[in-house]
């Protein structure tokens, strides 16, 4: 069983919603995407969303495929990646998804990529140019190593595919909020809540909504309705725009602890680094 199922049920026992940060694996360098992910966890992430860089990503907007550009600038590949997990699994339990495109698993042999993944302590996998329906080997490695295969639905999904693909998923459901590409903005939630009701009806697995995500205001209306809510883009533009600083894993994870809040129903202001919250303030620091 992989560390995901767990979570949710954790969270559910406490009422609470998962947040699921994205960050690309190797921006700006690998080393430093795992001070980000130890970071995060700190912050209150409950699972953790890790890109691997690919040539032709077709979901990702422009912020997640300059950040995939400048992870392949240093080489990073799949292998390094998996490399990176274990290590990180050196000094953390958090789950960790890995969201790849299929040209990387089959390069590297899918039986072969599924014993590393779980060796390595992969939990999840996104693979948002594989179909369920086109991925029976996936399927099957992804059943034996117990590394979550997380399916996607799509707000044009047909009721007949949702129903399998709520039935088929793995660890939880990923909703994509809205047509379109990472990085589009979401502006109207009555049609994710009409869908999430829908899926529902159909299965008891969590449901965790991506896409469109990037503020705490977002994370908290879609946490009234989802069991988890994932967000990328904004945490990838902030990463661009400290992509030297030595303070940078404490920049994202004042971010993430807003994120955090809010879906706890706290209510947060952004100063001088710190994140206030109600009667209380807190200073992130990685390491202190």
């Amino acid at each position: 069983m992989s560390r995901i199922d767990p979570i949710f049920k954790t969270l559910r026992a406490k009422k609470e919603k998962a947040l699921i940060p994205y960050i690309m694996a190797g921006d700006p360098y690998l080393e430093r995407t795992e001070e980000l992910v130890l970071a995060m966890e700190l912050a209150g992430a409950d699972i953790i969303e890790l890109g691997v860089p690919f040539s032709d990503p077709i979901a990702d907007g422009p912020a997640i495929q300059q950040a995939g550009q400048r992870a392949l600038k240093w080489r990073t590949s799949l292998k390094d990646v998996l490399k990176l997990v274990a290590d990180i699994r050196r000094k953390s339990e958090i789950p960790l998804v890995l969201m790849t495109y299929y040209n990387p698993i089959l390069k590297f042999g899918i039986e072969a990529f599924f014993k590393e993944a779980e060796a390595s302590g992969v939990d999840g996998l996104i693979i948002p140019d594989l179909p369920p329906e086109e991925g029976r080997a996936v399927l099957e490695q992804s059943r034996r190593s117990g590394v979550d295969w997380i399916l996607l639905s799509a707000p044009t999904t047909p009721t007949k595919r949702l129903l399998f693909l709520s039935q088929q998923t793995q660890g939880f459901l990923y909703y994509v909020s809205l047509t379109g590409i990472t990085g589009a903005s979401l502006k109207d939630l009555s049609g994710v809540r009409a869908r999430l009701k829908m899926i529902r009806r159909m299965t008891d697995k969590p449901v965790a909504v991506g896409f469109g995500v990037s503020s705490p205001e977002q994370a908290k209306a879609l946490g009234k309705i989802a069991d988890g809510v994932i967000v990328g883009s904004a945490i990838v533009r902030l990463i661009e725009q400290h992509l030297e600083d030595p303070e940078l894993p404490s920049i994202v994870a004042v971010l993430v602890k807003e994120l955090k809040n809010a879906l706890a129903g706290g209510s947060t202001r952004r100063a001088n680094g710190r994140i206030r919250k109600t009667g209380h303030a807190r200073l992130i620091r990685q390491g202190r």
